[in-house]
């Protein structure tokens, strides 16, 4: 058998890849003294790499008494790279050294530059590059293509820029690797840019340029070009891969056309994991955890197995839509399938189960995962925060800090949320302390939240020195002071801030007037109250919402202008039915002692709420207050028919840098007995004193 119908039944068993022919051949060569031919080896080692038999690959090559031919020495390179053994492509090179009558050739650099570019090992790299400036090689279209694409895959995308502009000759390949390289860097618009030259010089772009276009339609929202290359595409009845149909349907997801994905999505022929997971992903965008569920189980009907982006983008769609009987559903798959999470994932049913107020489970996932990072303690603080679980969001901070775990802008904004809430000033400081030693003092979004709990606890100059270091004052920071200034007695100063505020770049909003009425209200600063509601109208042209309302009704009422705050609350029908603006009036005649119309209002307010105690308990009030006692009577009375009383109240101290809140005749904290004889004492102490005012008084 001569070695022709040797290399022709070898070539059958490499594209039938028939392990066991292949073998019986090998041993066919080797009985036939073949072992050195060059063609053959070749060969055997590209039908061992084939088979990912690399071992028995380079044992052929190690077996060539004189591996004298560079074809012999690229063909195990371009096996090593093409089944990412990087390393060992590289150490072949270094023993092609050893044969200094053996010289690489334009076939040997593209391997071991993608070998580089693999390992990022660009040190590596730029001695081939200089090296290849030196034999001449850069001329080599293929090589200067494999150096762009070693730069841009060690993400020197300014250096694979600059080497593609430099190159004499340009393929495909190349303007792909640096289209890629712009992309890759965030710079969508220059790969746009780039792909319109790359077709004015006639290159015509083939499927990896289009998936990096589309792709970066979809990263700028450009909607428009995107539809233009799909147009293209089926002008030239392109075939949709799975990669480029991902693309189109990625891009049409982001862009809010999530029809004109789903009709791309049903019309890729093979459907992989990855386009499944960019069509749940789009629907996931928006919340649709009914049609993500459907998808998931279409996935399974088809034997795709989900990935666990696949559940994740799932879950994601569940806590936005605050679907828990969805989430539940997934969770129990997972379970059920034994699913190993990564932290994606169970930060993803942390954040659901939040969402849906099912707090315990939430706690039992964190309790099982990995406590390593802090994202995953972000989601904890954030999700008690947001169920207004305040001490226990300061808790896990707390527990955070205590496993070593470093805190980020994340985990400041979320716990100084806490504080704002629960006005802990001290902790506020701590935590303070904190931004200061982790190096986030110029971070606009947490001094921002610092600003907002200092102003919250009171400590408005503190709040003030915040403010005035700021790198940049956006609107919300401008607010946020002027409503620390209006709600601690500082009206004239929340005024003189606003005024500032106006000269400055921050125009005014809603929100902003509304800090300027509150603090008009707080200040009793009636007409300025007017001025600036009529401001807000006429000059900015800002639509009055019910929380406007409620200031002025609130200034007018303090003020003792009664009907004119009713008059105003009669004005329109939003107004007329909001039942909180009603007990703001209702408050303000109990002040006054306006009977009348506080009846009146009554009235309003049990007809719309008859369960609410409130209303009956300042009625109650008004009445003893005007000595109707009658009245009073039947107030009472029907309380009690209705079975209505007050809630009790709940309030909190913080000693030592620690929150102790309690109720009404709260026994919980285990020095409680000692606190109530304290009371007791004080309270008697308080007797005495009035007794002994009440009796210096009848003396004189």
């Amino acid at each position: 058998m001569d070695t022709v119908k040797l290399l022709s039944l070898l070539r059958t068993c490499i594209s039938s890849k028939s392990l066991v022919k292949g073998k019986l051949i090998h041993q066919k060569i080797i009985t036939l003294g073949f072992q050195n031919n060059i063609a053959l080896c070749k060969n055997l080692i590209g039908f061992y790499s084939s088979c990912h038999l690399h071992h028995s690959a380079d044992c052929v090559f190690k077996t060539i008494d004189h591996p004298l031919d560079i074809s012999l020495w690229n063909g195990l390179m371009a096996a090593y790279t093409k089944n990412l053994m990087f390393v060992e492509a590289l150490e072949l090179f270094d023993k092609l050294w050893k044969y200094p009558y053996l010289n690489p050739n334009s076939f040997t650099y593209p391997s071991l530059l993608k070998a580089c570019g693999g390992l990022g090992s660009v040190g590596y790299g730029k001695m081939i590059h200089t090296h290849l400036i030196k034999v001449g090689f850069l001329y080599d279209v293929f090589v200067a293509s494999s150096l762009v694409s070693m730069y841009a895959k060690c993400n020197m995308f300014e250096q694979a820029s600059r080497m593609f502009d430099e190159m004499p000759e340009r393929d495909v390949a190349c303007w792909n690797t640096v289209i890629s390289c712009y992309y890759q860097d965030g710079k969508a618009e220059k790969s746009l840019e780039l792909f319109g030259k790359m077709r004015d010089t006639g290159f015509e772009p083939n499927l990896v340029t289009l998936t990096i276009i589309i792709s970066s339609c979809a990263r700028l929202m450009d909607l428009e070009r995107g539809r233009e290359i799909h147009r293209e595409l089926v002008k030239n009845r392109f075939v949709l891969d799975g990669f480029l149909g991902s693309a189109l349907v990625d891009m049409y997801g982001k862009c809010g056309c999530i029809e004109m994905a789903r009709e791309v999505f049903e019309q890729i022929p093979r459907k992989g994991v990855v386009t499944w997971n960019t069509m749940i992903a789009g629907y996931s965008s928006i919340g649709n955890s009914q049609s993500c569920i459907e998808f998931f189980k279409r996935m399974n009907m088809e034997g795709i197995e989900p990935s666990l982006t696949t559940l994740s983008s799932i879950l994601v769609a569940c806590s936005r839509s605050a679907q828990l009987q969805y989430g539940k559903f997934i969770h129990g798959y997972m379970i059920r399938n034994m699913i190993e999470t990564d932290i994606f994932v169970n930060n993803s049913l942390i954040d659901l189960y939040f969402k849906c107020g099912n707090v315990h489970s939430a706690e039992n996932i964190f309790k099982q995962m990995p406590k390593t990072d802090v994202v995953s303690w972000n989601v904890m603080i954030s999700g008690y925060v947001s169920v207004g679980k305040y001490f226990d969001a300061l808790g896990i901070y707390e527990n955070m800090i205590k496993a070593g775990v470093n805190p980020d802008a994340v985990t400041f904004t979320s716990v100084l949320a806490a504080c704002s809430q629960l006005a802990a000033l001290e902790k506020g400081k701590e935590i303070h302390n904190s931004i200061i030693e982790n190096k986030l003092e110029r971070n606009e979004v947490v001094m921002g939240t610092l600003l907002d709990t200092y102003a919250k606890c009171g400590a408005v100059d503190e709040a003030f020195r915040i403010f005035s270091e700021l790198p940049e004052r956006d609107l919300v920071s401008w607010t946020t002071m002027i409503t620390a200034y209006g709600s601690h007695g500082q009206a004239l100063d929340a005024l003189k801030l606003f005024g500032k505020m106006q000269q400055s770049s921050a125009k005014p909003d809603a929100v902003a007037f509304l800090a300027v009425l509150s603090a008009c209200s707080h200040g009793g600063l009636v007409d300025e109250g007017c001025y600036y509601f009529k401001q807000m109208t006429s000059e900015h042209s800002i639509k009055p919402q019910l929380e406007h309302y409620s200031c002025l009704i609130d200034l007018l009422g303090r003020a003792g202008r009664l009907h004119e705050a009713y008059e105003i609350l009669q004005s329109t029908p939003e107004t007329r039915e909001d039942v909180e603006l009603l007990s703001t009036l209702f408050s303000a005649c109990r002040l006054h002692r306006c009977l009348e119309l506080g009846e009146k209002i009554a009235e309003l307010l049990i007809e719309k709420d008859p369960d609410d105690s409130s209303t009956y308990i300042i009625l109650s009030n008004m009445y003893a207050s005007a000595k109707k006692w009658n009245k009073l009577r039947k107030v009472r009375l029907k309380m009690k028919e209705l079975g209505l009383r007050k809630n009790p109240g709940c309030s909190w101290i913080e000693v030592d840098q620690r929150i102790q809140p309690f109720f009404v005749e709260d026994n919980s904290h285990p020095q409680s007995k000692i606190m109530y004889d304290c009371l007791s004492s004080l309270n008697s102490y308080m007797e005495k004193d009035v007794m002994m005012a009440a009796l210096e008084s009848s003396i004189d």
